[in-house]
């Protein structure tokens, strides 16, 4: 039901700003901080108080990326990451949450985030994690020449970070698209849990948030994810993309 990331990358430059970001949280306040803050560094900003208000925004307009309070009343954040994952909202969702343990983290990318703010927070560290993960919304510099990966009826190209299939484009969230970028760069090798949250920015968080994200991206590339033919897991060691027909 949603558009494709070629069609949004357009409006969104290098340092991501240009990019259209929906803010949800039921705080006045903090809403209306990011609100400012946001537009002031370059972006266009929609606000929301609750998820029912983000579902009637995103019924006529398609963000770029979206900062979601986990914490509302009704429907809370996770819920709604999770209807939107299932709808096939591909876009960057940041969570933001009083609840910084990272267990919760683990459930917030479990539901389909890509990335976890714990509150209080600065908001100008909101805004680095928001311009590098919009990033994959811009073309990659053509000196990357990386070749396709082939990965059954499949092809990714790690230059634009598109996976593609006989049916077209294959929704990748932006960690997923994150995650076979790295594997696909040293394909047939196997990279460590350590290696691979340090290139996800995710060591803050720990190996768990790697598997979290292999089981997701295994939803995704593999016909059977509980017998994989291409993301393997190798014991004691990490995981290994091994491209192939």
């Amino acid at each position: 039901m949603y558009g494709e990331d070629e069609e949004r990358a357009s409006t969104v430059r290098e340092d991501g700003s240009g990019a259209h970001v929906l803010v949800v949280d039921d705080d006045p306040r903090l809403r209306r901080l990011l609100h400012r803050y946001l537009l002031e560094s370059g972006f266009r900003v929609t606000s929301a108080a609750s998820a029912g208000e983000a579902r009637q925004a995103l019924g006529f307009m398609l963000p770029d990326a979206v900062v979601l309070d986990v914490t509302m009343p009704g429907e809370d954040g996770l819920e709604l990451t999770r209807a939107l994952r299932q709808q096939g909202l591909d876009i960057p969702i940041l969570l933001l949450t009083a609840r910084g343990e990272p267990e919760d983290r683990i459930t917030g990318l479990e539901a389909g985030a890509d990335d976890y703010l714990g509150k209080p927070f600065e908001p100008r560290e909101l805004l680095l994690r928001l311009k590098a993960h919009l990033r994959r919304l811009t073309p990659a510099a053509p000196s990357d020449n990386l070749r396709i990966v082939r990965l059954g009826a499949l092809e990714f190209d790690p230059n634009r970070g598109i996976l593609s299939g006989e049916g077209g484009t294959v929704h990748l969230t932006g960690g997923e698209a994150a995650l076979l970028a790295v594997l696909s760069r040293r394909p047939n090798e196997v990279l460590s849990r350590e290696e691979i949250a340090a290139a996800l920015d995710m060591s803050e968080i720990g190996e768990r948030a790697v598997d979290v994200q292999v089981t997701r991206l295994r939803r995704r590339i593999e016909t059977d994810p509980r017998e994989p033919r291409y993301l393997h897991t190798i014991r004691g060691k990490g995981y290994v993309l091994k491209p192939g027909i």
